[in-house]
């Protein structure tokens, strides 16, 4: 191979004097191999965001209503079912997890009320915490001090705790 060019072989790169690098991948194979990933993903799985089909219902049937700080899309349909109401959805923007759509975006949804969220929503009180997504089963969740992520180690028991034992 004139000039230095290099091929591939299981994953390394070898260079045209024979010598190779181990886990040389250059940044367009990093690329490409996200890109092959991303469409994959979409085609065959639904939690991290919407599939290919319900991004092209989305895109036929749907109006895009409004958008909430997390980035989570809601639209609701073009067409009246036959309660005369309009279906409601939302895409998520990352994995699919209903604890991410905020209070004020979940009564949308379920038809608590009409109008848009942001439309009528009183300004946030100096009080209010921004809103955080449930954690459980993430890297942010809570572990006690006992937990095995944590050693798994627990402190004995106190002297106010007496073990049953059937001989007594």
């Amino acid at each position: 191979m004139p000039g230095g060019r290099r091929r591939w072989a299981s994953g390394r790169a070898i260079w045209s004097n024979g010598n190779r690098r181990k886990g040389a991948w250059p940044a367009e194979r990093n690329r490409l191999t996200a890109r092959a990933m991303s469409f994959f993903g979409k085609i065959f799985t639904w939690w991290n965001g919407a599939t290919i089909g319900t991004m092209l219902d989305t895109a036929r049937h749907g109006d895009h209503v409004g958008t909430d700080a997390q980035g989570n899309r809601y639209y609701i349909s073009n067409k009246k079912t036959g309660a005369g109401r309009q279906r409601r959805w939302v895409i998520y923007e990352g994995a699919n997890d209903a604890s991410r759509v905020p209070a004020e975006w979940h009564g949308w949804l379920h038809g608590s009320f009409d109008d848009v969220p942001e439309s009528f929503l009183p300004p946030a009180k100096i009080w209010e915490t921004e809103y955080t997504p449930n954690a459980t089963g993430t890297q942010a969740a809570y572990r006690p001090q006992g937990a095995l992520e944590q050693g798994g180690r627990r402190a004995g028991a106190g002297g106010d705790y007496e073990a049953w034992s059937p001989d007594a």
